[in-house]
């Protein structure tokens, strides 16, 4: 996400796979950033990936995880900026309920939803 929310890049998941296993493809590109995450994103291989490429990880520990990370708790709280991306893209009643069949349908009417948000 760019510009106080609004996204840069969307990807369509199968709806039983964890959105996890498509991050580390999504973030391939990004370098000297700050990447906030929540803490389904505590993965030590995508931490040091995005080390790697100069990024700042924003992502709190899994609370089981033996060695909790430290990461900026101020910048954390900026991730509400994505949860409210989705709220927006939401009132789209075509998206929130899912009318679409096709994956292919489907990611192109949030693709229209997210222009609009973004100019709106």
């Amino acid at each position: 996400m760019d510009a106080l929310g609004n996204p840069v890049r969307l990807q369509l998941s199968p709806g039983q796979t964890h959105e996890m296993k498509l991050a580390p493809t999504m973030l391939a590109d990004v370098r000297d950033a700050n990447v906030i995450g929540d803490r389904a994103y505590d993965a030590k291989a995508l931490a040091d990936q995005l080390a790697a490429q100069g990024c700042t990880v924003v992502i709190p520990s899994n609370p089981t995880r033996a060695s909790q990370r430290a990461y900026d708790k101020h910048l954390y709280r900026e991730r509400c900026l994505v949860e409210h991306f989705f709220q927006r893209i939401k009132r789209f009643r075509r998206i929130a309920m899912r009318f679409e069949k096709l994956a292919k349908n489907f990611l192109a009417f949030v693709q229209l939803a997210a222009v609009l948000v973004w100019l709106f």
